[in-house]
């Protein structure tokens, strides 16, 4: 496939959706990352990015690359967003650590030189990104493509609107002829107020989106020349990886992508190419890093409250309310942010959002769940929900997808009775093997293999009670499953 000769470039989207997001803590959790958080209209980060990465996908192929403990949870949401009529196919590059941009970037250059061309185009997207119209991004992602098939590295530079103090920024120097891509004079780090107002003034400086377009093997040369230790890692370990992995389920091995160097693709190729341009932007871009920029997607009252959920405030200014499972009344506040979970509640002045994620870091170092796990936990086979925690007992409601399955497993400080809901249970219990029925129930006890499948066309509902002096989720012994969970 020779995209170089060619007058319309063959595009590949790459979406990096890696992010715990612990600036948007309780909602975006370890378990449960920021890309898939909903929105205030019911979409996702991640959901509006591969929206857009469809319409930009010239081969009919989006890449996306997350963390392998991200995978079921993001393929569900690639496929609900794509529809189960799309011709639009997803692959799916893991990774087992996160190691920044530079290594993900590198590897997804791989996978697009093995399963489309190495000339073709990779157009990169953060998955955290909202952009409007989308007619406009796509307009100048077309722009991005015809400079990166010339073998130019394009970054979007977004026209500041504000002294904003949380992006980056990039010097724009000289346009370069025909069009509207300047040449980068320098990247800057987030700058002080007075310096970002100067920026603002001078019209010379553009925000860094993090987003990119590149052929994969204009990425490769580069960062080969640039940093050739890193280029070299990732190659080693692109080799690793057996031939039927390196398609539309690509998992890369642990130990050696851990020992790649993190580092950002803007420190390990943009600012040292001599190859790079930037294209200024016409569209609207809002990077979603903290509650802040959440509450500009709701729209404001007369005070300049935001509210999402059910909630009455009362002479409150400046506050912004996000409600999930309950009413939440507030009575006098100003400035104050308050977002509520079932198993968590952030309460927080508006001009501290940034600092949330200390509160991330402290749950860690404490060893409590909540940095890690909501109170509904999502799994390959559909969810978990704990409605009670007490000494010596656990109720949860456990709901599994049609088709789906448990995996074969035993665990030895526990028993559980299932009583089923809703939907048909299909159970293993060592040797036997039988059906439980809607009103019906069964009893698991500690010590015995066991298995549940939904072989129904709806969703299986049923409430387990477990019994036992341990009742934490680490009381897993698995012998298979279908979902490679088990140990080889």
């Amino acid at each position: 496939m020779k995209t170089a000769e060619s007058s319309t470039p063959v595009v590949v989207p790459v979406i990096l959706s890696g992010g715990a997001g612990t600036r948007l803590w309780p909602v975006s959790r370890e378990g449960h990352p920021k890309p898939c958080m909903k929105l205030p209209d019911g979409h996702t980060l991640l959901g509006r990015t591969v929206q857009r990465a469809a319409k930009a996908a010239s081969a009919r192929k989006i890449l996306l690359v997350t963390n392998r403990d991200y995978y079921f949870i993001s393929k569900d949401e690639v496929g609900r967003t794509l529809g189960a009529g799309s011709n639009l196919g997803a692959g799916y590059l893991l990774e087992p650590v996160g190691r920044n941009t530079a290594a993900a970037i590198a590897a997804a250059a791989h996978w697009v030189s093995a399963n489309v061309s190495p000339e073709a185009v990779m157009l990169v997207l953060p998955a955290d990104h909202l952009i409007s119209p989308v007619e406009e991004f796509l307009r100048e992602a077309e722009q991005a493509a015809q400079l990166a098939q010339r073998g130019k590295l394009v970054t979007f530079g977004i026209r500041p609107t504000a002294p904003e103090t949380g992006y980056g920024y990039i010097e724009a120097g000289a346009q370069l002829p025909g069009g509207q891509a300047r040449q980068v004079k320098r990247f800057v780090e987030k700058p002080d107020a007075a310096t970002a107002r100067a920026y603002l003034q001078s019209g010379d400086f553009l925000w860094n989106s993090g987003m990119f377009c590149m052929r994969a093997d204009t990425l490769l040369q580069e960062l080969g020349e640039h940093l050739p230790e890193l280029a070299r890692s990732i190659a080693q370990c692109w080799e690793q990886v057996a031939e039927d992995g390196k398609s539309q389920f690509t998992e890369l091995p642990a130990e050696s992508f851990g020992q790649a160097e993190n580092i950002s693709i803007d420190y390990a190729v943009m600012e040292p190419s001599r190859n790079l341009v930037v294209l200024p932007t016409a569209f609207t871009w809002d990077d979603i890093g903290s509650w802040s920029a959440v509450a500009g997607l709701v729209p404001q009252d007369e005070r300049g409250n935001r509210v999402h959920g059910d909630s009455v405030l009362v002479d409150c200014d400046d506050c912004f309310v996000r409600a999930e499972d309950r009413m939440i009344a507030a009575v006098g506040l100003r400035g104050v942010m308050v977002v509520d979970t079932p198993d968590a509640l952030l309460v927080a002045d508006a001009r501290s959002a940034q600092q949330v994620k200390e509160v991330v870091a402290q749950l860690k170092l404490r060893g409590h769940e909540s940095y890690r796990l909501h109170r509904t936990v999502m799994r390959p086979w559909g969810t978990y929900t704990v409605l009670e925690d007490a000494t010596g007992y656990k109720i949860k409601r456990i709901e599994v997808k049609p088709g789906a399955a448990l995996s074969l497993q035993m665990h030895h400080h526990r028993s559980e009775h299932w009583i089923v809901v809703s939907g048909t249970a299909k159970v293993v219990c060592d040797e036997r093997e039988f059906l439980v029925m809607k009103n019906e129930s069964t009893y698991i006890p500690a010590g015995k293999k066991h298995r549940m499948e939904n072989p129904g066309v709806m969703d299986l509902v049923m409430i387990e009670v477990q019994s036992g002096d341990y009742l934490g989720e680490d009381d897993i012994v698995r012998y298979s499953d279908i979902y490679g969970r088990a140990p080889a």
